[in-house]
Formats: structure tokens, C-alpha cells, sequence
């Protein structure tokens, strides 16, 4: 496989070449008829696929695949890579239906483009939003080559099968190559329904392949938004108000100017949520020029209110509405408070969890060039290129048409660059006013102390049991920031869904005749945004938890105690609650669960969760090490994605999604006082150490369901699990996150 985009190769011989040439590549190569284009219409329905040659002439054909008469496959991928592997993912899927080795697709990342249609990766959904279209435009292409080889011989096209980039003619042996066909496969209508391969045909999909893009990564020839340059581009780094949402109130560049190298001293804007963050940006020949002149920089700074936010009084603000009756869903079942009343057993806690960083390996990297023209280009870490030429326009005061996007790999993001675009714009605005390409890179610091952040939440929940140890009632009020409702005056009354995730019934199919699930809304002055798993991170740490308190109640096993209440649901076959069981039931066996019991100090314990139509299951074991302190020996996950496209992708996502949580549960949160974060670099914010990693044991279920989310579903049983775990060697329940496992 050959990855074109990304690299001065073929179709954009420098970094500079506008998008025009694709497009001129494309009419020439492919709309000449010369080549196989397929795609998806902009006119059409989702699952509608055209070619090239029978578009209308009043709308573009996404072209996601072209065969050339060489017989190149080319594939127009879509969805940008931040190290989830779609460089790989997305071609398998083409491959597998066309027939051919993923050595034989070369890949070309879309940029934007409207004609491409969703070309944003976040919410685990690269692979579950192209599964279907992408087989089915293979799939496609290969009935129609299928159809010409047939034509070419006078032979039924039953008699022929794709194989190897060849149409052989089965009884004479005869062949074709793609490229021959391509031309005469292009007249061909394109099939309504063509027919996919069954799963057990698979020779690519569900099974273990390397990524193209991992030696270019390893030996550093793989250009990610921070690697980007162009002609005459200036450095850029922004001073920032201490404060979030400070507004600049004097500026003195006067030693800034004097040194070496700097250029230029102007405002900056950061359009977040509604709201316009200003900073001073030092523009320089270097970025070393530029650091040097912001150190230089004496700023004055009106803190706008924004100095009277701090951790300690948000959270006492929210516990005081967790005490209180929230907003009910539409899902609420049953009478919960009559539940409570009647109970011979009442179990109540509360769990918090704390704002959290992104913290990607690269931070904030942009390159902007607002032209003469008004016509802007961008070289950015994004993961969303769509999101990103309609924000700039926007905000620009120009069309969508007039933004060229060039993603870039990423270097990690986990929500920070899909959907945002502030950092992007801010370069923008830079490169307007110093009539020159900016590339505008944010410090550690930068990345860390301005957000947004996972929103801190407090989770309160109540159950009853009967007599007889049966769950009765459960409620559980989520308390906490909202991301969809940030810069909006319209939210009295109403829940952001989002804030669910996890919790409502669809996810947690408990066998609890009376549920109660409520919302409270509880505004930070602080920007907030998806992290990795969104609220399903912050949700299952109290949901999951809590179960465990409940278990404890009743005095059963807390995994034959999920069991039993899953069992209670009579769920039916593939449903939901029949998928929790058969991972708890694998995870019990995988992880030893009904062995002898563990030794003294050492405690094992479980939580399972649904988010993006995955289901993850854990089993933690902590035991005492050699100094008596508390640590994570071991995690076994059971993953029910579905069906998948790399077992090796599914394992290494799955892994980071634990390594991700468990730095998240036990390193450091991000706390404000006076307005500030407490935190500024991986000195006072750490990340999991590679002597720290434990074990981690992964077990991918057989499956024939629609594929699920990979990417983040393995994230939040990490913490619940934990915390039970710590509960099973101590006797201690740890509400709070993170957890300091030293002092237990």
C-alpha cells in the first residue's frame, strides 16, 4: 500500500500546489474515460453509489476508488489519521471487495472537499461510517469489471470471479487485468445492490495486518502538522491571559522587538464557544526568535471575572445539585422514589470525577496562509477538515470554497482537534494581518493550561433492595458542564444527551424495575470538550462502581451479580443485554474470576461498559509490591466491537485506551484556583511511565454484528474497575478520581 497524500509525491509535487491539480488530475486521468470511477453522489442517497461517466453534469461524483488503465487502484481516502489507523482500515475495506492485496491501493487523502462528503474522524466512527459504503463501491467495481471481462469474451459473467487484480474466465483460465477493463467497466451501469462477501470469505477483514504508515512514523519521514512548512512562512507563539478569557488591556513589545529574529507583535484571536480569547502573538524568522519574544513580552491583562473560578467551589457548587432532584429523562422507568420509601436497603454515594487535559503527544499545530486574494490555505493537525473549511469561513467572512485544508497526520488528539478549530483560526488571523503564511505551534504549557478540558462531573446515585437482596430502585443524577451547550442561553429545561452516555438503559440493561436517570446542568467558566470516550469516561466510573456498592449490599459476587441481573432481563438473542452477558461470561473465565481466592493485599475487581456500539468488560488485579504500595498488576478486557478490520489496530487502540485511563485514574487532574490551572507541563500533570504499564491481557469476541467503535469503548471500565479492585484488597471505596493509590 502507498500512501500519496501527506508526502511532495505524484499528485501534489509541493506543499503548495493548490487543489486545483487534483482536480485537474481527476478530469483528465478519470473523467476522460479512461479510468473506473466510483463513488458516492452528492446527489444521491448515502447508499446510492454512481461512476464517473454517468454523473450528471450538475454534480461531482465522490470518488472514492478509480482503476486506472495501468490497473492502479487509487483510493480517496477520507478520514484523517491521528494514529487510530485509517491509512490501513480504510483501503482493507475497499481491498476486500475488489479483490486485491492492500499492496496494490494507493491512497490519497481528501481534503475537505463537500463532493467527499463526512471526511471527520472522532466518536469511533471511521470505521463504522464506512464499512458498508466503502465494500459497496468495491464491491461495485468489481461486478462491473466482471461484467466487462464477460462482454470482452462472449461468456456469461457467472463464469468469471476477481481475483488478484485479475477477471479470470474459469473454464479457459482466461484473464484480464484491472486496467484492462477499466475503460469499458466505466460504461457500464453501475449494479443497484451489489453483493457483498459474507464474512466467513474474508481474507483481509478481522484478521492481523501491519499499517502502511507505521515505518514512516518510526523513522520520522511521516509529516504531521507540526512537520509543516512552505515558502516565506513566519513562527508564531501567542501569550496568554493566565486567566482563560482575559482580555488584553496593554501591551508592551518593546524588548520583544529588540529580539533577533522577531518581526512583528499583534493580537490574537481565539474564537471558542461564542466566545473571542485573546492573546499577543510574537511573530518571528524562528520559532526560537518567537519563544524568545513572547518571554519578552510585558502584557497587562484584564481577568474579566475570570480570576473567581476555582476547582474547590465548582465542585461544592455541583454536590449541592447533586442533593437535589435533577431533570428526568425520557427513559425513566418504574416509580424509583416509591422504590426508596418501601426498601428494606437503601445504598447512596456519590462519585467525582476531575477536569482532565488532552494532552496529545503533539500539541497545537497549525500552518495558515490568508492570501492577497482573500483565499485561505491551511496545513493542520485536524480531524476534521469539513469542520475546518466551514469554521474558517465562517469566521472569515468567505465561502467554503475559498479554504483549501491539507490535513496532516496527528499526532494524537482524543476530541481536542476534531470540531474546535480555534488554534487554526487564531493562525488565521495572524497571517491576515502580517500578510505572510504563519505556522503557529503551541507550547506544552499552551496546550495544558488553556483547554478545553474534559469537564469535571459529580455523579450521585442511590439504590434499593428488598428483603431478600433484590435491586429495587436506582437512580443516578449526573451533575456537571455541558460541551453542547457552551455559548448558548436556550438550555433552562433542557438535557444534553451527551452527558448520558452509558448510563441510560440501551447501554445498561440491568434487569431494575425502577430506574431513574437525571440531568443538572452546572456551568463552568472554563471550556470544556470531548475527551476520549466523552462522558461515558466520567459516567461508568460512578455507574460501574456503584453496581459493585450495590453487590456488596446484597452480599453476592459482584460479576455473578451483573450476570444475574442481566439474566433477570431475559434479554433476547444479540440484543444489548445478551452481548453484556457473553463478555462477562468470557471475561470470567479469561480472567480466572472463579479461581482460588487471590492472596492477601491482592484484590481483583470488574466493570463493563457500552459506548459507540462497543462493549468493553475488565477484570483489574492490584496487589502490594516490594514497598507496600498499592499498584495495578494486571487487566484483563473482553472487547465486543463487532465485526473489525485489524485485530492487531482492535489490540493496539484497546491498549492505549487503558494506558489513557489508567493515567487518568491515578496520575493528576487539572485543578484551578484564582482562575488559573495548577498545572502547566508533565511535571505537575503526568502521564502513565512505561514501567508503570501493567500487564494487559486482550481478548477480541468472534462477531457478526455491525463493527462498533474501537478507538475509546475500551476507556471507561478502566476506572470503576479499578476502584473495585481497590475495594477487594482494602476494604476502602475510593469515590474520587484520581485515585492516590500510595496512601491506601
Amino acid at each position: 500500500m502507498q500512501i500519496i497524500e501527506n508526502f511532495p509525491t505524484l499528485f501534489l509535487p509541493t506543499m503548495s500546489t493548490p487543489i486545483a491539480s487534483r482536480r485537474d488530475f481527476l478530469k483528465t486521468s478519470a473523467l476522460t474515460g479512461t479510468a473506473l470511477v466510483l463513488g458516492f453522489s452528492e446527489a444521491s442517497a448515502h447508499d446510492s453509489i454512481e461512476s464517473a461517466a454517468f454523473a450528471s453534469a450538475n454534480h461531482e461524483i465522490t470518488p472514492f476508488v478509480m482503476i486506472d488503465p495501468s490497473g492502479a487502484v487509487t483510493l480517496f481516502n477520507p478520514r484523517p489519521d491521528m494514529g487510530q489507523g485509517t491509512y490501513q482500515s480504510m483501503p482493507a475495506l475497499l481491498a476486500e471487495e475488489l479483490c486485491i492485496s492492500l499492496d496494490n491501493v494507493k491512497i490519497v487523502q481528501t481534503e475537505g472537499e463537500p463532493k467527499h462528503g463526512n471526511q471527520n474522524a472522532g466518536g469511533s466512527s471511521s470505521v463504522r461510517g464506512l464499512w458498508k459504503p466503502l465494500r459497496t463501491v468495491g464491491a461495485a467495481a468489481r461486478e462491473m469489471l466482471i461484467a466487462a471481462a464477460a462482454a470482452n469474451w462472449s461468456v456469461s459473467a457467472s463464469e468469471c470471479r476477481a481475483e488478484n487484480g485479475r477477471i479470470i474466465h474459469t473454464p479457459s483460465k482466461r484473464s484480464f487485468g484491472y486496467g484492462e477493463l477499466a475503460a469499458k467497466a466505466a460504461t457500464i451501469p453501475v449494479p443497484k445492490e451489489p453483493k457483498l462477501k459474507d464474512q466467513k470469505d474474508f481474507t483481509i477483514l478481522g484478521k492481523p495486518a501491519p499499517r502502511a504508515d507505521t515505518p514512516m512514523k518510526v523513522d520520522g519521514t511521516a509529516k504531521f502538522g507540526i512537520d509543516a512548512k512552505v515558502a516565506g512562512m513566519l513562527y508564531a507563539s501567542i501569550e496568554r491571559s493566565p486567566t482563560i478569557g482575559g482580555k488584553v488591556t496593554k501591551i508592551d513589545d518593546a524588548k520583544s522587538l529588540k529580539v533577533k529574529g522577531v518581526k512583528h507583535v499583534v493580537k490574537s484571536e481565539r474564537p471558542l464557544f461564542g466566545s473571542t480569547l485573546e492573546g499577543v502573538a510574537v511573530v518571528a524568522e524562528s520559532y526560537y526568535a518567537a519563544v524568545k519574544g513572547r518571554k519578552a513580552l510585558a502584557v497587562t491583562w484584564d481577568t474579566n471575572g475570570f480570576d473567581k473560578f476555582s476547582t474547590d467551589g465548582f465542585y461544592e457548587q455541583m454536590r449541592t445539585l447533586a442533593a437535589k432532584d435533577g431533570i428526568r429523562t425520557e427513559s425513566c422507568k418504574g416509580d424509583a422514589a416509591s422504590a426508596f420509601k418501601s426498601a428494606a436497603k437503601t445504598v447512596e454515594a456519590v462519585y467525582e470525577t476531575p477536569f482532565v487535559a488532552h494532552a496529545p503527544m503533539e500539541p497545537e499545530a497549525v500552518v495558515a496562509d490568508y492570501k492577497n486574494d482573500g483565499t485561505i490555505e491551511i496545513w493542520a493537525s485536524t480531524q476534521g477538515p469539513v469542520w475546518t473549511k466551514r469554521a474558517v469561513a465562517k469566521q472569515f467572512g468567505t465561502t467554503p470554497d475559498k479554504v483549501t485544508v491539507h490535513p496532516q497526520f496527528l499526532g494524537g488528539s482524543f476530541g481536542r482537534k476534531g470540531g474546535l478549530d480555534d488554534f487554526i483560526m487564531e493562525a488565521v488571523h495572524i497571517s491576515k494581518q502580517v500578510k505572510a503564511p504563519v505556522k503557529l505551534v503551541w507550547t506544552r504549557e499552551d496546550d495544558i493550561t488553556q483547554g478545553p478540558f474534559r469537564p469535571g462531573m459529580v455523579n450521585a446515585l442511590t439504590a434499593s433492595l428488598d428483603a431478600n437482596g433484590a435491586v429495587t430502585g436506582f437512580r443516578h443524577r449526573v451533575v456537571g458542564p455541558s460541551i453542547q451547550f457552551q455559548g448558548r442561553a436556550d438550555i433552562a429545561g433542557k438535557i444534553d444527551d451527551w452527558a448520558l452516555e452509558g448510563i441510560e438503559p440501551d447501554d445498561s440493561p440491568y434487569a431494575i424495575p425502577n430506574v431513574a436517570i437525571e440531568y443538572a446542568h452546572a456551568p463552568a467558566t472554563t471550556p470544556v470538550m470531548w475527551w476520549r470516550s466523552v462522558y461515558a469516561s466520567t459516567n461508568m466510573f460512578g455507574h460501574e462502581s456503584f453496581i459493585d456498592e450495590i453487590a456488596a449490599a446484597a452480599g453476592k459476587d459482584p460479576l455473578d451479580f451483573r450476570l444475574e441481573l442481566l439474566a433477570k432481563a431475559n434479554p433476547a438473542p444479540n440484543s444489548t443485554g445478551a452481548r453484556f452477558q457473553a463478555v462477562l461470561t468470557m471475561l470470567k473465565e479469561k480472567s480466572g474470576w472463579s479461581s482460588a481466592r487471590l492472596p492477601q493485599g491482592k484484590g481483583r475487581g470488574v466493570a463493563v461498559a457500552r459506548s459507540f456500539e462497543s462493549i468493553a468488560a475488565h477484570a483489574v488485579t492490584v496487589g502490594r509490591g516490594a514497598d507496600g504500595k498499592l499498584r495495578v498488576e494486571k487487566v484483563v478486557v473482553v472487547l465486543d466491537c463487532g465485526m473489525h478490520v485489524n485485530t492487531d489496530t482492535v489490540m493496539a487502540q484497546t491498549e492505549g485506551n487503558i494506558i489513557m485511563g489508567l493515567a487518568a485514574a491515578t496520575k493528576d487532574a487539572i485543578t484551578f484556583k484564582n482562575g488559573r490551572t495548577e498545572q502547566t507541563n508533565f511535571d505537575t500533570y503526568r502521564v502513565l511511565r512505561i514501567n508503570e504499564v501493567p500487564v494487559i491481557e486482550i481478548h477480541v469476541m468472534p462477531s457478526s454484528n455491525a463493527p462498533g467503535g474501537v478507538g475509546e469503548p475500551g476507556l471507561p471500565p478502566l476506572a470503576p474497575a479499578l476502584a473495585n479492585a481497590v475495594f477487594a484488597a482494602t476494604g476502602k471505596r475510593l469515590r474520587t478520581l484520581p485515585m492516590n493509590l500510595d496512601a491506601v
